[in-house]
């Protein structure tokens, strides 16, 4: 009896374990096998999906959104639920011919034209993706490596059983996202494949309404622009080039269909601002139905920063600029030299104390909401409104640039604070050159601190007569002009006139020769003297802190994702220190004050009653092209403890008189000053 009931309890057991090591064996097909990505004949499947991190925003000085991601919803395809159903092909066909008829781009990687003769496009892609099409090829047993394109578009249509009456445009397009599908079906790692992002509300529902199996909503994000202000350094993000990839591809939280800066502060501070996708497992049924949802990874969203430019002067900037530009430019009249035929400009306002930019614009502008939907009108329109000529552009800086001679003159014993010339209006000293002083008829006797207020041609053309080109380029050079500015975006480095450039730009031509008459011409801000409007917004900052430049810089601290902690804050650096002798500090500071605040200044008439002192200086310059001069201006304030530095540029505007209004609108944004005006500024803001 003990016998029979032993042998029963064995049984019993066996049968107990062949059930759990059917269950355990069941589990693991189901957990493990169905998780590597396969076509099986289970009941369950698993989806990994990529979730889009948010991107950081854009603030300006004042926390202010410049730009931010805002909610939108992608259309992905569940590989395993649309490729079980019946009739796939027709399906697929019904969503492209949706977005053919809405005018909807969707995503296809096929590396192959979308119409007859048929091409390979693998030079558009990157290595990862001609990875993928390898792939693709060896995965098929009747396709070699080699294959030609019409060779291969036959095939597909053999192996994916497109129908022979459909056109070669369908079955073309119904390829490229089987082709998607296929590389996602356990071939790569590729997450879910997105067939749109973005979409608009009314595609959505179109889309939905055709109840194609596996088409899934996803939310997502895209950048919004929260002001119509600061195009020209912004910038924009999209899909990586080639290029790119092969740059991000080695950093952590990179994918290759990542979106990233392209141009402006998005791409200066890409790595700031880029957050780190996740990874969302689903177990989804048969029919797609999500069972069971978990993050494998999650998403984490990239860093806030804060940049320098204060929206409020931003704005003051740009809408004086283009008030100003329109008002120099007539068109029912001739206006060679009479400065009524103006073009592009362009203005830096700086912190003098840290090298900030506050505000940073070009003339003419355009709008970033519509960039790419505009484009081609942008590339024909007058004037190249995408130029961003504050950074990009040089230009000859006319008299801006006597105040770096006037500091080589003192400091170099060529003139003291005593020092007169009589100023006849013709500079006769040099053989076979007599240029002319800006007032035809001479500012008779003359001194340094006037020849700055009254811009005396005369009076530098002594002094640069006198003076080795070696001294003029080594003050300039202090000073930051024809130096980078260490800013974060893309600048041009413009040009000093002395031997070596002038060798260079004219290399083997007669005109390579540095002359008497160039040392002249140098010492007015001209000769091939070109520089870019930030350069001389530092050039004015430089002056304004006596000697020490700072390096130029858009950011001012970057916060992390949810706004609760500091990344980190920008330190002001200094790129070079200049020592200038008291003497010459206390003359440039007079001559620049008089130049806003006497009669007879170049700019009093803009400054004659301004309540804050301002030392400026206007320029000037010929640019040997039909039409009027340029002009320049630069000014820091207040006078006797600067806080703020401006330069404006103005192609063919007639002169830097006509500019200093811009530089004025944007010092009575930062005083405070005009309050009706200011407050206009906050409502655009607001």
């Amino acid at each position: 009896m003990e016998r029979i009931t032993r042998r029963r309890a064995f049984v019993l057991l066996g049968i107990v374990l062949a059930i759990l090591g059917f269950y355990s064996i069941r589990l693991y097909t189901m957990q493990v096998a169905d998780a590597e990505g396969k076509e099986n004949n289970s009941t369950t499947y698993t989806m990994w999906t990529r979730v889009r991190a948010a991107r950081g925003d854009l603030l300006d000085a004042n926390g202010n959104k410049l730009v931010y991601d805002k909610a939108c919803y992608d259309l992905h395809i569940n590989h395993y639920v649309i490729l079980k159903t019946d009739n796939t092909n027709g399906r697929l066909l019904e969503l492209v011919k949706l977005c053919q008829a809405n005018g909807v781009e969707y995503i296809d990687h096929f590396p192959v034209t979308k119409e007859k003769p048929y091409a390979y496009t693998l030079d558009q892609q990157n290595s990862t993706w001609k990875d993928y099409f390898q792939k693709f090829l060896i995965n098929r047993d009747n396709i070699d490596s080699d294959i030609s394109p019409e060779l291969l578009m036959q095939k597909l249509r053999e192996s994916y059983r497109i129908p022979e009456d459909w056109s070669d445009d369908d079955a073309r397009a119904v390829i490229g996202l089987r082709y998607e599908l296929t590389l996602r079906n356990g071939l790569t790692n590729l997450p879910t494949y997105v067939l749109l992002e973005n979409v608009s509300e009314s595609m959505l529902t179109a889309v939905l309404e055709l109840d194609v199996p596996g088409l899934t909503v996803e939310i997502s994000s895209v950048r919004e622009y929260s002001t119509d202000y600061a195009a020209h350094i912004l910038g924009y993000i999209g899909a990586m080039s080639p290029e790119q990839w092969e740059t991000y591809k080695n950093i952590d939280g990179y994918e290759m269909d990542s979106l990233v800066g392209q141009s402006g502060l998005e791409k200066a501070f890409e790595t700031y601002l880029h957050g780190v996708d996740g990874v969302r497992v689903d177990t989804v049924n048969k029919d797609g139905v999500v069972i069971s949802s978990r993050y494998a990874v999650e998403p984490q969203a990239g860093s806030n920063v804060e940049v320098s430019i204060d929206l409020l002067l931003q704005i003051a900037a740009e809408d004086m600029l283009a008030e100003v530009m329109e008002n120099r430019r007539d068109p029912l009249i001739n206006t060679s030299g009479k400065g009524l035929d103006a073009e592009g400009a362009a203005v830096v306002a700086m912190d003098v104390k840290t090298g900030q930019v506050l505000a940073c614009a070009s003339y003419p502008t355009y709008d970033l909401n519509t960039l790419f939907e505009n484009y081609n009108d942008l590339l024909k329109a007058d004037y190249n409104p995408l130029l961003n000529r504050a950074l990009t552009s040089t230009y000859a800086p006319g008299s801006t640039y006597k105040v770096s001679m006037l500091i080589a003159g003192l400091d170099n014993g060529i003139v003291d604070q005593y020092t007169t010339v009589y100023d006849t209006g013709t500079y006769r000293e040099c053989p076979g050159y007599h240029p002319k002083c800006n007032l035809l008829t001479g500012h008779g006797v003359t001194d340094a601190v006037k020849a700055i207020k009254v811009s005396c041609n005369y009076y530098f053309y002594y002094m640069s007569d006198r003076m080795d080109i070696e001294v003029m380029d080594a003050v300039a050079k202090g000073l930051g002009l024809g130096e980078l500015t260490g800013v974060e975006l893309r600048e041009a480095l413009g040009t000093r006139a002395n031997p070596t450039t002038k060798a260079k730009v004219y290399a083997g031509t007669a005109d390579s020769v540095w002359t008497r008459a160039d040392n002249l011409m140098a010492g007015i801000g001209q000769s091939i003297n070109s520089f870019t409007p930030i350069q001389m917004a530092s050039y004015a900052s430089t002056l304004a802190n006596q000697g020490v430049r700072y390096k130029a810089t858009f950011l001012s601290r970057v916060v992390s994702g949810d706004y609760q902690s500091l990344v980190m804050k920008n330190k002001p650096e200094i790129l070079s220190k200049m020592d200038i002798s008291a003497t010459a500090v206390q003359l440039y500071l007079e001559g620049m004050q008089q130049v806003a605040h006497e009669s007879g200044g170049t700019a009093y008439s803009t400054f004659a009653n301004y309540p804050i002192r301002v030392a400026a200086k206007t320029g000037t310059a010929e640019t040997g092209l039909e039409g009027s001069t340029n002009g320049a201006f630069i000014c820091f304030a207040p006078a006797d403890d600067p806080q703020i530095a401006i330069a404006v540029y103005g192609e063919k505007v007639g002169g830097g008189s006509y500019l200093a209004p811009v530089a004025k609108a944007i010092l009575d944004a930062y005083f405070g000053l005009n309050t009706g005006d200011v407050d206009s500024l906050e409502n655009q803001i607001s």
